[in-house]
This record gives C-alpha cells, structure tokens and sequence, in this order.
C-alpha cells in the first residue's frame, strides 16, 4: 500500500474547488475514462487578467482527486503567465510528495492546466480533446512519443517503471515496452 502525506488525505477527503464553470474563460479536457482517468478544469479570470475562480471534475482514485484540488488551489490569483509555469512537480510537491506510481496524476493535472489555457488563447477553439501530437507508442492508454519525450526530459526519468508511473504507458499489454526503452535511450 502506498504511504500518503496528510495533504494529500486532505485534498482527497475535502477537495477544493470541485465542480465546472459555466462559460469559462479556460476549458481543459484530458485523459480518457477507459484508461481510468480523465479531468476536466475550468477557469475566469478577472479583469486583471488573473485566475479567480478554478474548478475540476475528475473521474480516477485518490490521487487524481488530490491532484487536482491542489493545482487549482495553486492557480487562484495567477496570472496565465504563471499558472503556465506550474509543474506537474509543483502540484506534487505542494501536496507534500505523491507515490512514484501515483506521479501521473500529478501530469495529469499539469495536462489539464496546460489544454485550458490553450482554449483560452485561441478563443475557445480547443473545447475537445485536442488530436494527439506523435506517434502512438502505448495503444492501451494512447500516449504518443512526443508525450512520453516530454516526461522523460521535465521528470529526469531513466527506466521503463518510470514512464510508467509518470504517464501511464506500459501499464497494460506491455507490448510497447521496447518502443518506451528506445526513447528513453534516445534522450538519455
């Protein structure tokens, strides 16, 4: 069994901000519910241009839950420009750690963040599912190359657990094991 901070109980027994924002400024829409796990975030922002109210919806476990309580707890107040900044190590790091297998909810939240602020800035042309960049390397939970790229390079990972734990892919059939450890090698 996985050892959770407190933080994490707390995000997950009393998520913060649940729920969706009629006609939003941001609209973020990731992940895939026969995989386990999708999310949904939105957001307006003031006159400012700052974050002022941020809400989700997630369908996954505990994890997921915390994950996305506290990204939106991290956003409120930003600018687009900051919340842009924010790492899927930021969200686990402010829920004071998340279990490594558990790390791709914290992606997920990134993910999401990151899908709707594009929405936002292009006018709201983005509300579905963006088509996936890349060649499909994990047909199971369909997580391209470019994907797996991306964690590698922003989490330091070096195996094949890693990714796994990171995005998902190789969780399943396992057939694209090999394909996972060439782009590791390829980066490394």
């Amino acid at each position: 069994m996985w050892d959770y901070t407190d933080t994490v109980k707390d995000h997950y027994m009393n998520p913060r901000n649940t729920g969706e924002i009629e006609a939003p400024d941001g609209f973020g829409e990731i992940g895939n519910l026969s995989c386990g796990d999708a999310m949904r975030l939105t957001f307006k922002l003031d006159g400012n241009g700052r974050i002022e109210e941020i809400k989700f919806k997630t369908f996954g476990c505990g994890s997921a839950i915390a994950a996305a309580s506290m990204l939106t707890v991290l956003c409120k107040g930003k600018t687009l420009e900051e919340a842009k900044a924010i790492t899927n190590k930021d969200i686990a790091e402010a829920l004071g750690g998340l279990p490594r297998e558990k790390m791709h909810c914290s992606v997920m939240g990134q993910e999401a963040l990151e899908a709707a602020i594009k929405y936002y800035e292009t006018g709201g042309q983005t509300a579905a599912p963006a088509a996936k960049e890349g060649k499909i390397v994990c047909v199971c939970f369909n997580i391209t190359e470019m994907e797996i790229q991306k964690a590698v390079k922003e989490n330091g990972l070096k195996t094949l657990e890693d990714v796994t734990n990171f995005t998902k892919a190789g969780g399943a059939c396992g057939k694209c094991h090999a394909a996972i450890k060439k782009l590791i090698e390829g980066l490394s």
